[in-house]
Parts: structure tokens; C-alpha cells; sequence
């Protein structure tokens, strides 16, 4: 199903898998990625054939955050707003969205791409990849709501370490902190995937969809406040000179 460039999306089974496809540079994310990513979530709860949303990337990475190569210092505010909103927009599709969200993350999930893992609401990992926020290093702040959801999963002291230092962490690591659902075997990831969404999608979608809106409503502080804040930092980071420099250093 062709519906967008730099997105694969196949509905089949009542699962719809929508893939990020731009492998050449590990599924970084430009403003175009970022608009596909966005309509392919709002396709996929508004279709009456999807009961469950794989998310995952093509190639030999999830995806490696902001694209370093097509980064440009936003004109104005109001642009520099646009794209913040519209990576922002992901995050509310995933998590606010009635469809439950299986993500299978495969190499390399890095800042906007790792928070975009976590908001899945089963994270499976493959056992080689690996994920970290560069954001602060770069003179950025993170979006997807991180801010509120990481401390309320690892907890306040590890959600620092991981937001401030830009450590790197393994699948095996990251499930031993709670924020790795499960780890599999690279060859097995997507197979698992499956298997978990056709699980979940077998569930009376009332009493399951209900239960993914309660749980993302009260289990981590208020997450559209967390967003707006985080898009504010995130916007004043892209208008800085700055920033510019250090990501073509990155």
C-alpha cells in the first residue's frame, strides 16, 4: 500500500505495519519523514480493518533521530514550531490513539526515533539494537512526551542519567530498567511482533482500548503539559545558531 514516500504501510488481518523507509540514512528524520509518520498513524486509527499498529524500520535501524545532513535553522519561530508540532503529532497519534502500538525496534533508536519506541505501548527490541538521547549535547531538548513518561518508567534518578549524559544503552539494558518491553533475537523480531499484535488484536477492542486511554491518561504526569514544554525548549534549541554547528559536528 503506497500511500506515502518515505513510509511502507500494509494493512493485512486487522494489523496495520507501518514502516519508516528512508534506509539509506537509517530512517533519520527530515520534516517529509516526520508529515508521513504523522498521516499514517491518523490513517491507521481511522481504518475500520486495523485492530492493532506495528511500528518499525526499514533497513539496519529504527530510526537515527534528527537528519543531521538536511538539518537548516528554522527561518522564524513560526517554522521552527511547525516541525516541532508535527514530530509532536506522532506522539499523540501513538500514544492518544485507540489503536494499541506494538513497536519493533531494530539498530539504532536515537532521540526523536528513541522516544518514539517509548511511546509504543509494547515495546519489543531486537537484541542487537541500541538507544540514546543526544539531544541536550546538541543544544536541543527531547519531544514525545519523554520528559513525563521516562521518570514514570525508569524513574527520576535514571531518566536524568539517560536525558542529561547521552549515555548509550543496549536492548538488554534497557529491558532490565523497564523500558525494553522484551528482547528477541534480531531473526525473530518481526515474527514476534506479529505474534504479540495478533494477541492484541484478538482482545474485545472496548474493554482493550479502553484500558491503553485509562493507562496513558494516569500513569505519568500530566503528558500534554509535558509536551507543550518540551516543544517550547525544543523550539527556542532549533533557533539557536548553535545548534546548527554542533549537529554538522554530531
Amino acid at each position: 500500500m503506497n500511500l506515502f514516500d518515505n513510509v511502507k504501510v500494509n494493512v493485512e488481518d486487522g494489523i496495520c505495519s507501518i514502516a519508516l523507509n528512508r534506509p539509506d540514512s537509517l530512517n533519520a528524520m527530515n520534516s517529509a519523514l516526520i508529515t508521513d509518520v504523522a498521516a499514517a498513524f491518523d490513517f491507521a486509527n481511522q481504518d475500520p480493518n486495523t485492530n492493532v499498529i506495528i511500528f518499525t524500520g526499514e533497513g539496519r535501524g529504527f530510526c537515527a533521530g534528527d537528519d543531521r545532513n538536511e538539518h537548516v535553522q528554522p527561518n522564524d519561530q513560526s517554522e521552527a514550531s511547525k516541525l516541532v508540532d508535527d514530530i509532536q503529532r506522532v506522539t499523540r497519534s501513538i500514544v492518544f490513539g485507540e489503536k494499541l502500538v506494538v513497536g519493533a525496534i531494530n539498530g539504532w533508536a536515537v532521540g526523536g526515533g528513541f522516544e518514539w519506541a517509548i511511546n509504543c505501548d509494547f515495546s519489543l527490541w531486537a537484541r542487537t539494537a541500541k538507544g540514546f538521547f543526544p539531544e541536550v549535547s546538541l543544544n536541543l531538548f527531547v519531544t514525545g512526551g519523554v520528559t513525563s513518561l521516562l521518570p514514570a518508567l525508569v524513574g527520576l534518578n535514571k531518566a536524568r542519567e539517560m536525558l542529561m549524559l547521552g549515555e548509550k544503552y543496549s536492548a538488554e539494558e534497557l529491558h532490565q530498567i523497564g523500558l525494553a518491553w522484551k528482547v528477541v533475537d534480531d531473526d525473530q523480531l518481526l515474527a514476534e511482533a506479529k505474534r504479540v499484535a495478533r494477541k492484541l488484536a484478538s482482545l474485545p477492542p472496548l474493554s482493550s482500548r479502553a484500558m491503553k486511554r485509562v493507562l496513558n491518561k494516569t500513569a505519568s504526569v500530566d503528558l500534554d503539559h509535558a509536551m507543550q514544554l518540551e516543544t517550547t525548549a525544543t523550539v527556542t534549541g532549533f533557533m539557536d545558531p548553535k545548534t546548527t554547528r554542533l549537529l554538522k559536528d554530531f
